[in-house]
């Protein structure tokens, strides 16, 4: 991997909870090897109350942290990202814009933790698990050889992450 840090964008439908916790996650694990973005097919107005909870008690970074559409990061004049990684559990509501380059790129279905019903304490576990699972992930990424892997291993060391991480 070159000296350069490598640009991340981490994708979900409404950037209010799954991808950010990913950018927060990247960012602080990172060692300064990348740069990490997330944004939402409709993003939401704000961060999940209970996301930001969970960060805030695991200690990870919410400076900064808010919904971006993903318009912002896509087409030929968008920023050109190494990595786009979807932690959607479900399709996405619209179409995925391009990106600029050709990023590599995976999906890992994490389930919407705002989909849980039940009480607070319900709620607030199905945050946690979310955010644990995005952690997983996100180390699993971390460990990767990148400056030993060519293209295509690489593309399927990056769609095997959510295997091995489930399996874990």
């Amino acid at each position: 991997m070159a000296d350069d840090p490598k640009k991340v964008l981490f994708l979900c439908s409404d950037n209010c909870s799954r991808s950010l916790f990913a950018e927060s996650i990247l960012r602080r694990d990172g060692g300064g090897r990348f740069l990490a973005f997330s944004a939402g097919a409709v993003p939401g107005d704000r961060i999940h109350p209970l996301a930001l909870d969970v960060l805030q008690s695991f200690g990870y970074p919410t400076d900064g942290l808010h919904p971006k559409d993903w318009f912002e990061f896509g087409g030929a004049s968008g920023p050109r990202m190494d990595f786009v990684l979807t932690v959607c559990d479900q399709a996405p509501p619209s179409e995925c814009p391009s990106w600029a380059g050709q990023p590599e790129a995976a999906r890992w279905p994490i389930a919407d933790p705002a989909r849980t019903r039940g009480s607070e304490s319900d709620m607030a576990a199905a945050y946690v698990r979310a955010f644990d699972e995005i952690r997983g992930h996100v180390n699993l990424f971390l460990a990767l050889p990148f400056d030993r892997l060519d293209r295509y291993a690489l593309r399927a060391d990056l769609a095997g992450i959510h295997d091995l991480a489930r399996a874990g």
